[in-house]
C-alpha cells in the first residue's frame, strides 16, 4: 500500500480501512448482543422451571407449593325460576400446583385459567338455580356447596404444567326482591321469638313438675295422706301437659318451616 505524495493514504485505502473498522465494530456489537440474549434466555428458562436465577440477589425458594387466593372479579348472576330475578354468586378460588412454581409464574397461570373456572362454576349454579324461586338463596347455597363437595378440586393443564383450584361460593339475594320479602321475614322473626318464649315456659313447667313429683314421692306416708297424693297426681298431670305442649310446639314449627 502506497501513500499519496503528501503522505496521506490514497482514497481507495481510506475506504478499505473504514470498511475494516466498521466490520470490526459490527462484529463486537453482534457478539455482545448475543451474549446478552443468551443470559436473558437462561434467566427466562430458569424462571419457568422455578430455578433461582444466577446472581447475588437470588434467594432460597419457599418450601411447599404456593397457594394463591383469587376472588371472581364480580358477582356472578344466575337466573332464578321464571327468569325475572337472579341469584348472585360470590366466588373465591384457591389456586395451587403440585410443582413448586414461582409466585409470578403461578399468578400468570391463575390469570390464564380463572375465566374457565368462573364459567364452570356459573354452569353449576345455573343448573341448581333453574328450579328455585328467587327467595330461596339458602337452598341454592346448600345445593351448590353439595355439588362442590362432590368434586372439590378442579384441574387445568397447559403443556407440562398442572394447575388445580378449589372453588368456594356464597349466594346473595337479588336486591330487587328484598323489599317484597321484608314483611315476611319480620313476621317469621316475630313467630320465632314467640315459639322460643313458649318453649322456654313449657320446658320450665315440665322441669318444675318433675321436681315436685320427685319431692312428693319421697314422703313415706303419701299413700295415706290424701293431700300429698292429690298434689302428686296434680304435678304428674302438669308434667304430662307440659310435655304435650312442647311436642305440639315443635310439631307446629316443623310443619310451618
Amino acid at each position: 500500500m502506497t501513500d499519496a505524495p503528501d503522505g496521506r493514504p490514497r482514497p481507495a485505502d481510506q475506504w478499505r480501512q473504514r470498511g475494516i473498522r466498521g466490520l470490526t465494530i459490527t462484529r463486537n456489537v453482534s457478539v455482545g448482543a448475543w451474549r446478552w440474549w443468551a443470559r436473558s434466555w437462561d434467566r427466562l428458562v430458569a424462571a419457568l422451571q422455578d430455578e433461582a436465577p444466577v446472581g447475588a440477589g437470588a434467594g432460597p425458594s419457599p418450601s411447599g407449593p404456593l397457594v394463591e387466593q383469587r376472588d371472581a372479579p364480580r358477582l356472578i348472576p344466575v337466573p332464578a325460576r321464571g327468569y325475572v330475578y337472579s341469584f348472585y354468586i360470590r366466588a373465591t378460588f384457591a389456586w395451587s400446583s403440585p410443582a413448586s412454581l414461582r409466585a409470578e409464574v403461578l399468578s400468570w397461570y391463575v390469570q390464564y385459567f380463572q375465566p374457565n373456572a368462573v364459567q364452570r362454576l356459573t354452569r353449576l349454579a345455573s343448573d341448581a338455580a333453574r328450579d328455585l324461586p328467587p327467595h330461596r338463596a339458602a337452598d341454592l347455597e346448600v345445593a351448590l356447596q353439595r355439588a362442590l363437595a362432590e368434586d372439590p378440586e378442579w384441574s387445568y393443564r397447559r403443556g407440562d404444567v398442572l394447575i388445580t383450584c378449589r372453588p368456594d361460593a356464597a349466594v346473595r339475594l337479588d336486591e330487587r326482591i328484598m323489599p317484597a320479602l321484608q314483611p315476611h321475614v319480620d313476621r317469621m322473626v316475630k313467630l320465632e321469638y314467640q315459639f322460643d318464649e313458649q318453649l322456654r315456659r313449657a320446658t320450665y313447667a315440665e322441669e318444675l313438675s318433675r321436681r315436685w313429683v320427685t319431692i312428693l314421692s319421697e314422703y313415706p306416708d303419701m299413700d295415706t295422706d290424701e293431700e300429698v297424693a292429690e298434689a302428686r297426681q296434680s304435678m304428674l298431670a302438669a308434667q304430662k301437659e307440659a310435655a304435650r305442649w312442647i311436642s305440639e310446639l315443635v310439631h307446629r314449627r316443623d310443619t310451618k318451616g
